[in-house]
């Protein structure tokens, strides 16, 4: 039986300090890459092309002003950081409605379909490259940088779905 739905947003809220300091030529410490490489919304997409040091290396050169060249899931990395960092405004519309994301009001929708017997699901919002999400045995990844805000009716959608039906569709995917 379901238990508790975990919302982690520790590594998309690292990075927006990570976009308003380097943004505005403050110094951050490379301890911070190290720490940010650790979370698990960022561990949890290394694969053989892209990894702890794939991080350090992307957003050390976005720090230093640095040209950057890598392997495809890199530059990706690198592109999508140094996009966020460009436009604070539209970094910022994008991370406070996920701010005040509660999903514990779907617990008793998904245990319908809990047939892996799951007491904790984890979702983390996390900088993906390509992917939309990945799922991970119980943890769904969604990619943060493919959230859309309208600034005219103030919705907040993911592949053209609402981001709490979004999030709810792949965490039926996991438990089926």
């Amino acid at each position: 039986m379901l238990k508790s739905i975990m919302l982690n947003l520790e590594a998309i809220e690292a990075l927006h300090f990570f976009w308003i300091a380097a943004s505005e030529k403050d110094h951050v410490d490379e301890k911070f890459f190290h720490d940010l490489s650790e979370m698990n919304a960022v561990k949890l997409m290394y694969d053989e092309e892209f990894n702890q040091e794939s991080v350090r290396r992307a957003l050390s050169a976005i720090k230093n002003r640095e040209p950057f060249s890598g392997n495809k899931k890199e530059r990706k990395f690198w592109n999508l950081n140094m996009w966020a960092m460009e436009d604070l405004e539209l970094t910022a519309s994008m991370i406070t409605p996920i701010k005040q994301l509660n999903l514990e009001h779907l617990m008793p929708l998904l245990n319908e379909y809990n047939n892996k017997n799951y007491e904790m699901l984890e979702v983390y919002f996390s900088p993906l490259q390509e992917e939309v999400y990945q799922i991970i045995d119980n943890k769904l990844l969604v990619n943060f940088f493919r959230i859309r805000t309208s600034f005219v009716d103030d919705s907040v959608t993911i592949e053209d779905l609402p981001v709490e039906t979004y999030i709810e569709e792949k965490l039926k995917e996991i438990i089926k």
